[in-house]
């Protein structure tokens, strides 16, 4: 059946029902993520919520990091009516849209439970499109929006519980829909031997006391920036946002790793100079969906009813892998006097020879 609770809203955007995207792309998905920190090297939460209506299927996750643990729940199950925002224990509540938000993950034999709520900083910033195509086939086009906020609520492990409080617990969130690979590897053809994205990617969005400040960056092996941003975001609505011009980088590398110890980034149109430190690591890459494990991937048929699988893992057996993907860590942030908190990502993909990594496996030079 093609019709869903969503076809009496007026919202249509095709002559198609909501179901159906206006695309028949197998990679068309529609998803959420969060990341949630004390400001602090104490722990760092990150989870997400995806559709991918092409492919019939709905999952979620959420992976909890601290120094010595790395523990994830994720679930999936077919796509049924898309105003659903819940995937097995995971699930998500829009109390006011594009302003606050409610992420729970119910008790589960796992030992992870959350109920927060989410209030925004500012109003949401429309982020650069994102339109890759590699060897004739378009393999990004995506649209996306990005906020910083802060948290309230309860987060617990089997070992320790947390009061998330908005003085000091903060955090991004993005919402992002279109087209990129999810589901099921498919066959590279003609693209064998081709990444979709190598080089360096950065995202910072911070959260300072009167504003935030959004610089991302995604640069090729050959030095061609395909997507970049560098914003600063008032949380005062009447004052409009700055474009901070070109972003420049240097980054502080840890030799032998593809990790870094810090990053200096550069606004020079708008005279500052952010120095950048990371605190924590998660490395989201490993158990969410990512793409580093086969057996599990965003919008990938788990079966036809609710799958629902717990991973805990020590830090130091899945860092080795984990650095190959994206890492996420929490970061504190500082520039003129101003110090803020938020996301500190990186990747490295494949080759970066600006940096000493001259293939797939290699590291920073020592």
């Amino acid at each position: 059946m093609s019709i869903s609770s969503w076809d009496d809203y007026p919202v249509h955007q095709a002559a198609e029902y909501i179901r159906h995207p206006a695309t028949s792309d197998r990679n068309f998905y529609d998803r959420y993520y969060f990341n949630l920190h004390g400001s602090s090297d104490d722990v760092m939460t990150i989870f997400g919520l995806g559709q991918y209506p092409n492919l019939g299927v709905t999952d979620a996750f959420i992976v909890v990091g601290t120094k010595e643990k790395h523990r994830v729940v994720r679930a999936s199950m077919p796509l049924a009516d898309r105003s659903s925002l819940q995937v097995g224990p995971i699930s998500i509540e829009i109390l006011d849209p594009l302003n606050s938000l409610r992420v729970r993950c119910e008790p589960n034999e796992w030992g992870i439970e959350m109920d927060v709520t989410w209030v925004a900083s500012h109003r949401p910033l429309e982020e650069p499109r994102q339109y890759l195509r590699r060897e004739g086939k378009v393999v990004f086009d995506t649209m996306r929006f990005a906020q910083l906020g802060r948290w309230e609520g309860t987060l617990s492990t089997s070992d320790h519980s947390w009061t998330v409080t908005p003085d000091s617990w903060g955090g991004s969130r993005d919402r992002s829909w279109g087209v990129r690979p999810v589901g099921e590897k498919e066959s590279d053809g003609i693209r064998q031997g081709v990444s979709v994205m190598e080089g360096l990617w950065n995202y910072f969005p911070v959260d300072f006391a009167d504003h935030s400040i959004i610089y991302m960056l995604q640069e090729t092996n050959e030095g061609v920036r395909e997507l970049e941003e560098a914003v600063r975001v008032w949380h005062n609505p009447e004052k409009p946002n700055e474009w901070l011009g070109t972003p420049e980088y240097d980054h502080q590398i840890v030799p032998g790793t593809r990790m870094l110890e810090g990053s200096t980034i550069h606004f020079p149109d708008a005279n500052i100079t952010m120095e950048c430190t990371p605190l924590l690591a998660n490395y989201v890459a490993m158990g969410t969906g990512y793409g580093i494990e086969e057996d599990w991937r965003h919008g990938m048929y788990q079966g036809p009813e609710l799958v629902v699988q717990g991973l805990e893992n020590d830090v130091a057996d899945i860092s080795g892998i984990g650095q190959y993907g994206i890492v996420d860590h929490v970061g504190r942030f500082e520039y003129d006097g101003n110090v803020g908190f938020g996301l500190y990502e990186h990747g490295f993909w494949g080759r970066f020879e600006k940096y000493g990594l001259n293939d797939r496996a290699a590291t920073f030079p020592t």
